[in-house]
């Protein structure tokens, strides 16, 4: 009996520790852990609590209706450049990984100078070089520098996911592609793409998860995303510890529906395949 059992526990073990919900459970216990660990520190400090204050800052009920409070908002403008980043990022590793897969010379060349050049030096210096040096020159508003660095940044790791993902299916694969006369184009697109996507899709959700953390530069140039709407808020109210506890609980909830959409994608794919 124990023998014959031995295999489901195992089997139940792997489900619950693959489920996004064991993830959540597990980030609760710790923050839990911080913020008790903080209100001992505070309480030793004579911090006074005041998170009745915090609702008002991501939304007020007024005669008019609901309206977003400046957390709400720079939350939404983090949504923004990051899905629009998101998108330009994985059509740049796409590319590059193409580029860098292929047989000619100067398309491998350039791919890897885009790679050595981006992953060699912080996103902080190359986000201040397109705003400050190549803004003026080309014309590029501030949310557009944001946006193109962010995109240039995570696309050069997405390129090495996507390259992995594609070098890992089986030559057979490729033989039997050629063999039947289909073009290059036509072999990625049919038979390689569609078979690595479902290998890449956990690297690239946690590109995309790094994505949205990585967002928060761009308050450093004066964007008023959900970091710098916080900055705002706390120099106004000195609500630091409600605020930033708020504002990481935000984040959260944006890369925890990441990672359940992406789940629910995996577990279609095994269906279907």
């Amino acid at each position: 009996m124990d023998t014959q059992a031995q295999p489901q526990r195992k089997l139940l073990w792997h489900q619950i520790h693959r489920s996004p919900l064991f993830d959540i459970s597990q980030f609760l216990i710790l923050m839990a852990a911080i913020v008790w660990f903080f209100a001992t520190g505070t309480e030793t400090l004579g911090y006074n609590w005041q998170w009745y204050q915090i609702p008002r800052y991501i939304f007020t009920l007024d005669d008019a209706g609901l309206k977003a409070g400046p957390l709400l908002e720079g939350l939404m403008v983090t949504l923004r450049i990051s899905g629009v980043s998101l998108i330009l990022a994985l059509a740049i590793g796409l590319t590059t990984a193409l580029l860098r897969l292929s047989n000619a010379f100067v398309a491998q060349g350039i791919a890897r100078v885009y790679l050595e050049a981006i992953r060699n030096t912080p996103l902080l210096i190359q986000l201040f070089f397109i705003y400050f040096v190549l803004g003026p020159v080309l014309g590029i508003s501030r949310m557009t520098s944001a946006i193109l660095a962010l995109s240039l940044f995570e696309g050069a790791y997405a390129s090495e996911i996507f390259r992995a993902g594609m070098v890992s299916i089986q030559r057979g694969q490729w033989e039997a592609a050629y063999s039947l006369g289909l073009s290059s184009f036509d072999t990625y697109v049919y038979i390689i793409l569609p078979q690595a996507i479902r290998r890449v899709l956990p690297p690239l959700t946690s590109q995309a998860i790094s994505l949205v953390k990585d967002s928060a530069l761009v308050s450093t140039i004066a964007i008023y995303d959900l970091t710098m709407q916080a900055q705002a808020v706390i120099a106004e109210t000195f609500l630091t510890f409600e605020l930033w506890f708020t504002v990481a609980a935000m984040y959260l909830a944006v890369t925890v529906t990441m990672s359940i959409v992406v789940s629910l994608m995996e577990d279609r794919f095994d269906g279907a395949g």
